[in-house]
């Protein structure tokens, strides 16, 4: 596709003004679209409705636009009725045509930034969605990028092609880069009121990009360039990783001393300061802690560095599935059974605790590995009701009910996610054999075991 300005289809000496598109943010005639209408996208799309501007969500896949436009919402958390309101009203466009950013005064890139085969990030969502949309840009837009990548793409990656079509950032055109911070269904903070770094290619594409997140969180703060905001997400993320591997490897430790590490947890988080409390369990899921950590890590190369604490965390981390199937083995052993032929059931597949999203969940990886040693695995997950199809796992599986039969009918169950909907009680009272990476309930060495 071209993407050259001659394919615009809006005349530049008619296109509005930076100014006059900042004027537009601050008195919120603004109309905005979002690319990508996934976790991050679909709740953006909802706080600037909810600001009163008129929003167009653009996405490849015709199924999330199919289902938008006819008020359904694929995600658990995310409730359809104000989407099926604003769709009805005029006030919110889903399409899959790319060409309707013409007519929008800001573009925010919410695409998926995964990593390669080889632990390289893979940047084709970012720049194909670009590549989409360079022809539909005008003078006088602004064009945001969330997804969390290393620092520098906004600069090196995003800056260059848009420069080459014509756009140049402070003068007829602003680039900002401002990085998502979800965290799927947290009671206590949600987009609008987690704070929104903002980071600008220039002075005025900062005070262009404020004025545009203003419209619908509560704190925007202004950081120096798009690259310390990149780097501040990146810190976010590697600051878990490395945590969260340090309390799995301690966790390791302490049940090789026979410890309870949950109640060594619990002891030093009574300390008021000094400490922040994580859990060990079963591995690390979701779309940012796993993989984005590595995305500095490759970017650290050029420069001739290593990050070995992100390295490590990741290795310790990625051998967790296996520490519990280990585990598994062992309580399938101490009743005389042997883990091929073994029925296993899996508690909770999703990545975290009442959520639907199952990117990089540890649950499959332990799936997968009991599945290799002969077990018959089912699973059970209250959000999850059938196993989607996934780049590396191929499970044909549909979520198992949780009735006193069905648990009983399994040699072994291992909580994988802490789900508030399961019963805990009648899992206990019904279950053989439990393996626990969760901490669920307190271990006996007869028919609980910890992992």
């Amino acid at each position: 596709m071209n993407s050259t300005n001659s394919t615009n289809p809006a005349s530049p000496t008619n296109a509005p003004t930076p100014t006059t598109v900042l004027a537009k943010l601050q008195d919120k005639t603004a109309r905005v679209a979002v690319v990508g209408l996934g976790y991050v996208g679909l709740p953006l799309v909802k706080l600037f409705l909810a600001s009163g501007v008129r929003v167009v969500g653009l996405d490849i896949d015709p199924g999330k636009v199919a289902m938008l436009n006819n008020g359904c919402s694929y995600i658990a958390h995310i409730e359809a009725d104000s989407l099926k309101q604003a769709v009805a009203a005029g006030r919110f466009l889903p399409s899959t045509e790319f060409r309707l950013a013409c007519d929008a005064d800001a573009v925010i890139l919410c695409v998926p930034t995964p990593l390669t085969a080889q632990r390289e990030p893979d940047l084709s969502y970012v720049t194909g969605s670009l590549e989409l949309l360079l022809p539909f840009l005008r003078p006088g837009q602004v064009l945001s990028l969330e997804s969390t990548t290393y620092p520098g793409t906004t600069e090196e990656v995003i800056r260059p092609r848009l420069e080459r079509a014509g756009f140049i950032p402070g003068e007829n055109f602003h680039l900002v880069y401002s990085p998502e911070r979800e965290d799927p269904n947290n009671g206590a903070f949600s987009t609008r009121n987690i704070p929104k770094l903002v980071g600008g290619s220039t002075p005025a594409c900062l005070e262009t990009g404020l004025a545009l997140y203003r419209l619908a969180v509560e704190k925007a703060i202004p950081v120096s360039s798009p690259a310390v905001a990149e780097m501040a997400k990146i810190l976010e993320n590697a600051f878990r990783a490395v945590n969260i591997a340090l309390v799995n490897e301690l966790k390791q430790v302490a049940h090789g001393m026979g410890i309870d590490i949950f109640e060594v947890i619990r002891a030093a988080a009574s300390k008021p300061f000094g400490y922040m409390p994580f859990y060990p369990g079963p591995g690390l899921g979701g779309h940012c802690i796993p993989i984005d950590p590595f995305y500095l890590t490759w970017k650290a190369r050029e420069y001739g560095l290593h990050t070995r604490f992100i390295e490590l965390a990741g290795e310790v981390n990625t051998a967790m599935p296996e520490y519990v199937a280990t585990h598994c083995m062992l309580a399938l052993n101490s009743v005389g059974k042997a883990v091929n032929g073994a029925r296993v059931l899996i508690l909770g597949v999703a990545y975290k605790k009442n959520v639907d999203d199952m990117r990089e969940s540890p649950a499959m990886e332990l799936m997968a590995r009991l599945t290799g040693l002969g077990a018959a695995v089912s699973y059970s997950d209250p959000h999850v009701p059938r196993l989607p199809k996934q780049r590396k796992y191929a499970f044909d599986l549909e979520s198992t009910s949780l009735d006193k039969e069905a648990l009983a009918g399994n040699d072994l169950v291992v909580i994988a996610t802490d789900h508030d909907a399961f019963d805990w009680t009648a899992i206990k009272r019904h279950a053989p054999l439990i393996v626990d990476p969760r901490g669920i309930y307190a271990p006996d060495g007869k028919r609980i075991f910890r992992a």
